[in-house]
């Protein structure tokens, strides 16, 4: 039988609870939240699995050994004393990446290269060889956590950033990044029964995520390379068999996506990345300017957007976000609509109420997830469900 080990999801703040559903329903057992983490148990497979599903997740990392550490000197000799030859051969090559929180330690490179010192230093006193260091692709990519005086050192199971999906050919200035995209379409609750629409789809990263939940498609098959691939117990055999039974888990769609964008070169470069992720049958986009749209038919639209918040466009925000509200109120009767934005002074100039704010960040910048309820004009008008 396969052997459990426990893992660490990382992930954005304010999606926790999201992750740890998706850990869930995966099948991770023991799942435990944190901030900006969630922790869990499970296999090898298991492990391949939460990179090629998760929707929430930035890393997937499987801790090796923990310790407390006083100094850089007890670092060292900590991190030479592990059987690092388990894990990579002499000739091969590694990274290290290193996270503090800690009074003891200030410098996260610093510690990264001592780290780094004790693994050469190790295989050069065991073998008289040494592995190389390659930042880009390694053989072995190691993380290094000090948090006070205890220190978890992990192996990286993902490698670049699980954000980065592999359908994404062309972007727009300040593209949304794709977990930040698929977890808020997640917390608006979008369940794949009803229209989808994002006004201002820039690059369409929101609604290729949004097609992807829809179908049930997991979101990391167009991946290159997971750092896993490159360890000496990659077993490609079982990755094929958990990427088949994920693919048998597909569904189908039955309503429209669609994106709006009125600057002509994104309307072309999502196209473009529409159809790199081989969505083109679920997912319109269209030039259009969302403030002269009104919405098609009776159907209940939902829609989840990220408007310019003002930090690289010249616009007049209050303005602009007035017109968010104005153009919501009078042309899309029926509709949930969900956007997310750093400016919260501009937010006030939308002139209706919200009936949900979560607070979230893009990238560093402090910011809220706004749910506006735009009902029918007439009491027949209901949503059809």
């Amino acid at each position: 039988m396969a052997e459990n080990f426990n893992m660490v999801a990382k992930t954005l703040f304010g999606f926790e609870d999201i992750l740890e559903k998706e850990l869930t329903q995966l099948g991770a057992m023991h799942v435990k939240k944190g901030v900006r983490v969630v922790e869990f148990v499970g296999d090898q497979g298991f492990m391949y699995k939460a990179n090629l599903a998760l929707r929430t997740a930035i890393k997937i990392l499987k801790p090796i050994k923990s310790f407390r550490v006083h100094n850089e000197a007890d670092l060292y000799e900590q991190i030479k004393k592990m059987p690092w030859e388990d894990y990579l051969k002499p000739t091969g090559s590694l990274a290290v990446d290193a996270t503090i929180h800690s009074d003891l330690f200030k410098h996260s490179l610093f510690i990264a290269q001592k780290t780094k010192d004790a693994i050469v230093d190790r295989f050069r006193d065991n073998s008289g060889q040494r592995p190389n260091v390659d930042l880009k692709f390694p053989d072995l990519k190691i993380n290094v956590r000090i948090a006070r005086n205890e220190c978890t050192v992990s192996l990286d199971s993902s490698g670049e950033s699980l954000h980065k999906r592999g359908y994404k050919l062309a972007t727009n200035i300040a593209p949304i990044n794709e977990v930040l995209a698929a977890g808020l379409i997640l917390l608006s609750g979008w369940d794949g029964q009803s229209d989808f629409m994002d006004p201002m789809c820039g690059s369409g990263t929101i609604p290729i995520e949004a097609a992807m939940i829809a179908c049930n498609i997991p979101p990391n098959l167009m991946r290159k390379e997971f750092a896993f691939e490159r360890w000496q117990d990659w077993d490609v055999d079982l990755f094929e068999k958990i990427e088949e039974s994920l693919l048998k888990k597909t569904r189908d769609f039955h309503h429209q996506i669609i994106g709006y964008d009125k600057a002509p070169s994104a309307v072309r470069k999502a196209q473009q990345n529409v159809e790199n992720a081989q969505l083109d049958d679920f997912i319109t986009i269209k030039h259009e300017d969302f403030f002269k749209t009104q919405k098609g038919g009776q159907n209940k639209l939902h829609m989840v957007f990220n408007p310019p918040y003002g930090e690289r466009l010249n616009l007049d925000m209050e303005a602009f976000y007035k017109s968010i509200g104005d153009t919501l109120k009078q042309n899309y009767p029926g509709t949930d609509a969900w956007f997310i934005t750093s400016n919260l002074d501009a937010l006030k100039h939308v002139g209706l109420r919200p009936s949900r704010k979560i607070q979230l960040y893009n990238a560093k910048l402090e910011s809220r997830l706004v749910k506006y309820v735009m009902y029918e004009g007439s009491k027949k008008g209901k949503y059809i469900k």
